[in-house]
């Protein structure tokens, strides 16, 4: 996710400069400097506020009973049985933000990104509402044989160059920056996806931490595990790494909130720039009411994404579904960005869109 740079972050967080690196590969050996993104978040992340827990509260009951609570009032016989009370109306299941509880209704298009952060995609700049509208407008370009279903990709945990208080090398997007997200894609029938840069924190507990959102009908996960760093290592040194078994560990835990809530099914979308960014593939294992969308994250001409698109979807495990991210700025430069016609035309076709 967000935009490239080269060489290393520096450790107070101004940007450095924009890096050469166009697509993915194989990320074998003689690949390039995989540190893509300017900003590399630190300078947005400067300016966000911690999250001090998002725990759900439980609020306490309290009987109201007095004195008088205890006693049985005494009532005389009645002579008139009394009638039963009306079934209570069935509450309506929860659905997706435009109706139905089945993602292959839709063609999902957004655009991702943080406030204040113009270097971490559109998402993060000018006018919140007029940015929906945008991308309403551009999700009916790709709907096709769809629907078209906006989506707000907003960076919610976001990786830092330095370790930071807790050694972490990420930072948490406030709850007042997400509710303000949530409401606004309620207000236009969108969807929220909270995208996760973990650095070196548990990407399961990053997830955990988002509960109170994810409890909702209109909120999923996407994560980028290219800034998932192992033991040793910094955001933007290397590319990060997850698995399908750690994948499949995040799939389970939305699952069983999907079932807790009865809710439709939610996105669990991950971001992969090249084949070595996600391990042991075959270890992904379809949950209940989550549907896996691996999104093609490759910046370049459209003969460079085409290939990346390729080498990334070749062994697809079954059950998972594709995305595709364009980059209005990087894929231009020297080149174009692909048309709908284009991107509608890859195989399998994208259920997913997101620009950047």
């Amino acid at each position: 996710m967000a935009h490239s740079t080269s060489g290393k972050p520096t450790t107070d967080g101004a940007p450095a400069g924009q890096d050469a690196l166009r697509h993915g590969g194989d990320g074998g050996p003689g690949a390039p400097s995989p540190s893509r993104r300017g900003m590399l978040s630190v300078a947005a992340a400067a300016g966000l506020g911690l999250l001090a827990g998002c725990g759900e509260e439980s609020a306490g009951s309290t009987s109201g009973a007095g004195p008088q609570g205890s006693t049985k009032a005494r009532h005389s016989p009645s002579a008139t049985p009394s009638k039963p009370s009306p079934s209570p109306t069935p509450k309506p299941r929860p659905e997706l933000p435009r109706g139905g509880r089945e993602l292959s209704r839709y063609r999902l298009v957004g655009y991702c990104g943080l406030p204040g952060a113009a270097a971490l995609g559109r998402l993060g700049v000018g006018d919140l509402d007029d940015q929906v509208r945008q991308i309403e407008k551009t999700a009916r370009a790709y709907a096709a044989d769809r629907e078209p279903q906006p989506v707000l990709e907003l960076l919610a945990t976001v990786a830092n160059s330095a370790a930071g208080p807790d050694g972490t090398y990420r930072s948490r997007t406030s709850s007042d920056t997400i509710r303000r997200f949530h409401d606004a894609a309620k207000r236009h029938r969108a969807l929220l996806l909270l995208n996760i840069q973990p650095g070196r924190a548990s990407v399961l507990g990053e997830v955990k931490a988002l509960r109170e959102w994810l409890v909702h009908a209109d909120v999923g996960i996407a994560l980028d595990p290219e800034w998932e760093m192992g033991p040793g290592e910094v955001p933007g040194d290397t590319y990060g790494h997850t698995s399908g078994k750690e994948l499949t560990d995040v799939a389970r835990y939305l699952s069983g909130i999907v079932d807790e809530h009865d809710l439709p099914q939610k996105p669990l979308v991950f971001h992969q720039v090249a084949v070595s960014v996600v391990s042991d593939q075959s270890g992904l294992r379809p949950q209940p009411g989550v549907v896996f969308i691996k999104s093609a994250d490759g910046i370049g001409s459209p003969g460079m994404k085409r290939d990346t698109w390729r080498q990334l979807v070749r062994n697809q495990p079954e059950g998972v579904r594709t995305g595709f991210k364009l980059f209005y700025e990087e894929d231009t430069e020297g080149s174009r960005l692909m048309t709908p016609e284009e991107v509608l035309a890859l195989r399998p076709r994208p259920d997913y869109v997101m620009f950047e």
